[in-house]
């Protein structure tokens, strides 16, 4: 996997990390040469100096050296947790609108040019494994990104990683210090962890459909777990009500669908059934999704 961000210079000056075009192709023509079986790219919009003009010819030079997935993720602006990102002029950071329609080009571009949507940030030509796995409906999303992998462990090494061990999640410090000082006392370096609930499993079941689906089927779900879908999210239904009306989802009394529009901002429409978030409404954002 290859962080690209962006090929326009000017770009690259601006968030400090100049990576020539020439070079980018030199180890992608590498790691075939070397067997590997798939190539990655990571783009991100949002950056500051980015247009829709820089995007576009972006978009045209990744189609061109033909990887096998990319990924376009939204820039994270956060200086009070990155003393990096505080050299970057926030004036020159594109519009909410200016970005969502980066995206919205990211995707018809790639789209036409044969890759598959696979949802939120990322796309793999049709042949690929997460694509494939989508088709047949086996696509599983972690915090990691997309995965092949349905309910497989994740053992978390070195700091600050995370793991999912059954249904729990847990993170390991943060410092090499207590890291290490923790393994020598032939303790797990584990900082906190956190065991699921069934309100959890459900709502992880839930936004992993979504997410990877686009839809979600009520009845399945109310198999799956004890409960009557409208009641269980009754507050729920209100917001997405209001969402139906915007054209970002259909809510009917057997499936609950995300539409193209909505893909766009399925972030937004997972964040509705997210209790955490819903129970501090006020509580500091990690980013904003668009």
């Amino acid at each position: 996997s290859l962080g690209v961000q962006d090929f326009d210079p000017e770009v690259q000056r601006a968030v400090n990390r100049v990576q020539p075009e020439g070079e980018t192709r030199a180890v992608i023509d590498a790691a075939r040469a070397a067997g590997f079986r798939s190539v990655s790219i990571d783009l991100i919009y949002g950056l500051p100096k980015q247009t829709l003009d820089t995007m576009r010819q972006t978009i045209d030079k990744v189609i061109a050296a033909s990887p096998d997935r990319i990924a376009v993720y939204h820039y994270a602006h956060m200086p009070q947790l990155f003393k990096p990102q505080r050299r970057i002029v926030e004036a020159d950071m594109p519009s909410s609108d200016t970005k969502l329609r980066m995206l919205q080009l990211c995707i018809e571009r790639l789209c036409a040019a044969g890759y598959v949507y696979i949802g939120m940030d990322h796309f793999a030509r049709p042949e690929d494994d997460l694509a494939v796995a989508q088709r047949q409906g086996r696509l599983h999303r972690n915090f990691q990104g997309y995965s092949t992998h349905a309910d497989t462990d994740l053992v978390a090494c070195g700091v600050s990683a995370i793991g999912a061990v059954g249904a729990t999640y847990s993170q390991n410090v943060k410092t090499l210090e207590e890291y290490y000082e923790l393994l020598d006392q032939n303790e797990l370096p584990v900082a906190r962890g956190f065991r699921l609930g069934m309100d959890d499993a459900l709502r992880r079941s839930l936004i992993q459909k979504l997410m990877c689906q686009f839809e979600v089927s009520i009845a399945a779900l109310e198999q799956a777990f004890p409960i009557v879908f409208d009641k269980y999210f009754a507050a729920e239904l209100v917001q997405l009500r209001r969402m139906e009306a915007d054209g970002l989802v259909s809510v009917g009394p057997d499936w609950l669908t995300v539409t193209m529009k909505g893909r766009l901002l399925i972030r937004n429409v997972c964040m509705v059934f997210d209790r955490y978030l819903a129970g501090r409404p006020d509580a500091p954002r990690y980013s904003r999704t668009v």
